[in-house]
């Protein structure tokens, strides 16, 4: 019970209720505290009343004014005269003096607590103004045990009245917040469970009911989320089955092309000038064909490996990938730096970690070379508190803007004439997959900057 909901409600319900019980308490002990003094001042008064109308009075029956009054002695201020009118034997000297004229809450609250729990039987002092204007003050000694006892009679009604309003209110607000509150929320719960057990069934999705204005703005966006969800399932049921049919098809197409691809390596040395100036036109446009027959396949996979992380001499790496790209187009005037400190590990896949400089170091080439001017691929290394930056620089036109907005899009972002825009984004998600960011940092007229960074983790491998 006290992990449910419920059960937790109307623990807290019963315990506000009593808290508020006991601020009522306080303040109401005090009261029946100065009640009651004032009370025996006001008998006090009237038992003197009777002296004052006949001043023989006869002892037996002035000691039984005083015991009616519940008081050892009083005294009359009148006229700026202070009488003792009726008194008896203390049975002890006067403990404390209370003045109830000018009283504040707090005081009597205070007493009233000191009282209620310190035992014991004490003489003390009561001073009050007369009723009715019978005089300037009046004065009386009292014992205090029997007002302890009728305190503790009255507060321990006082609770128990508390503790059965507190269960009534409880129980009460318990049903009341079940019907009101607990009940819609089991409701949603439960369409939530069928939702999950088949969310392409369109049928399960929630129908807002709920009377309450929270719950049903809840109902209402979870609503739209599961009609979104749906949906797009239901989407990515078909883009699979066409992503199968296009990577069958790019399979068997990269296979054609391929061997299309040996023939133009013969007709390249044919001597008919036509032959001679549309073959390189001729290879280039297989060669762009293959290149995305197999970037279609490999973004096409179910799934990318997890990354086997181990320590990678990044100059080393960095190295590699700029002599591969040097010998890919030794041609063009495009020089390549690398400012990578030797000593330098990082914590990653080597060869996905390949794969991606890979595909920035023959982007920022193919950009430059497609401008037909030199240029300068710069790759930077860094370690920068808890990660690792790798920044991948080059001197070309920069990206245009379609190609920037979509940049991680698959088919989307392809910057290069015959793309498929796939390279960034499978570099894109191997990054992610080190738990790191493949960003585009600046690409401008004066070049284009992608910085890559990796996270240090606990530097244990």
């Amino acid at each position: 019970m006290l992990h449910s909901l419920s059960g937790r409600l109307l623990i807290l319900t019963t315990i506000f209720v009593m808290l508020a019980e006991v601020l009522i308490f306080v303040p109401s002990i005090a009261r029946f505290r100065e009640e009651y003094m004032l009370t025996r001042l006001e008998r006090a008064q009237i038992a003197s009343l009777a002296l004052l109308a006949d001043d023989m009075l006869d002892p037996a029956l002035e000691e039984e004014l005083l015991r009616n009054a519940e008081v050892f002695n009083v005294v009359l201020r009148r006229d700026e005269a202070r009488e003792l009118v009726l008194a008896s034997p203390l049975p002890r000297t006067v403990s404390q003096t209370y003045d109830l004229r000018e009283a504040s809450a707090w005081v009597l609250i205070r007493d009233a607590m000191l009282r209620l729990f310190l035992p014991g039987n004490e003489v003390v002092r009561v001073i009050g103004a007369p009723v009715r204007e019978a005089g300037l003050l009046i004065e009386i000694t009292m014992e205090t045990a029997p007002m302890r006892v009728a305190m503790l009679d009255y507060g321990m009604r006082i609770l128990m009245l508390s503790a059965v309003i507190s269960v009534i209110t409880a129980v009460l607000l318990f049903f009341a917040m079940r019907a009101l509150l607990l009940k819609p929320i089991k409701r949603v719960a439960g369409h939530m469970q069928r939702y999950a057990a088949a969310p392409e069934d369109a049928r399960r999705i929630i129908e807002p009911s709920a009377g309450v204005t929270e719950l049903r703005e809840a109902e209402e966006a979870l609503k739209t989320l599961q009609t979104d969800l749906t949906q797009a399932l239901k989407q990515k049921e078909r883009l699979a089955q066409l992503g199968g049919a296009v990577s069958k098809i790019s399979h068997d197409l990269r296979n054609i092309l391929t061997s299309a691809q040996l023939f133009t390596d013969r007709i390249e040395m044919s001597e008919d000038p036509t032959v001679k100036r549309m073959a390189p036109k001729l290879v280039s446009s297989i060669t762009r064909a293959v290149h995305l027959c197999e970037s279609t396949l490999a973004f096409g996979k179910a799934e990318e490996p997890g990354p086997t992380l181990t320590r990678v001499r990044l100059a080393e790496l960095v190295d590699e990938v700029i002599d591969a790209e040097r010998f890919a187009d030794p041609e063009t005037d495009i020089s390549f730096a690398a400012d990578v400190p030797v000593g330098l590990t990082v914590r990653a896949d080597p060869e996905q970690l390949y794969r991606v400089l890979a595909n920035l170091i023959r982007n920022a080439r193919q950009a430059i070379a497609a401008t037909g001017v030199p240029g300068e691929v710069h790759v930077l290394a860094s370690e920068e508190g808890d990660v690792w930056r790798i920044t991948v620089s080059d001197t070309g036109p920069g990206l245009p803007p379609k190609a920037r907005e979509h940049l991680f899009t698959a088919f989307q972002g392809g910057a290069r004439k015959g793309g498929a825009g796939l390279g960034l984004v499978i570099a894109s998600e191997l990054i992610r997959g080190h738990g790191g960011t493949l960003s585009l940092r600046r690409s401008d007229p004066e070049g284009t900057v992608f910085e890559i960074n990796l996270p240090k983790g606990d530097g244990t491998i």
